[in-house]
């Protein structure tokens, strides 16, 4: 009898589909322990622009082909190694 591998992939819906038909005992031998954080939270953090900033800024992320949010965690990043 063929051995199910484990999924390899970071889907939610995958993941529940495919352990909603199995049990984690057939895994025993393929389980080790861990002691450091799997998941990472985030924080939020919400800053006020005045609209011409915003606009700024979604051009200038426009421009470099990027999401505004990215944008501006790459302006945080770059402060925070010059601090």
């Amino acid at each position: 009898m063929k051995k199910t591998l484990l999924p390899q992939t970071d889907s939610i819906e995958e993941l529940a589909r495919f352990w909603d038909t199995h049990d984690l005992t057939e895994f025993e031998d393929e389980l080790e322990e861990i002691n450091e954080p799997v998941f990472i939270r985030e924080t939020a953090v919400i800053i006020r622009l005045l609209p011409e900033e915003a606009k700024a800024i979604k051009r200038i992320a426009s421009s470099q082909g990027v999401p505004d949010s990215d944008l501006i965690y790459q302006w945080v990043q770059e402060r925070l190694q010059t601090a």
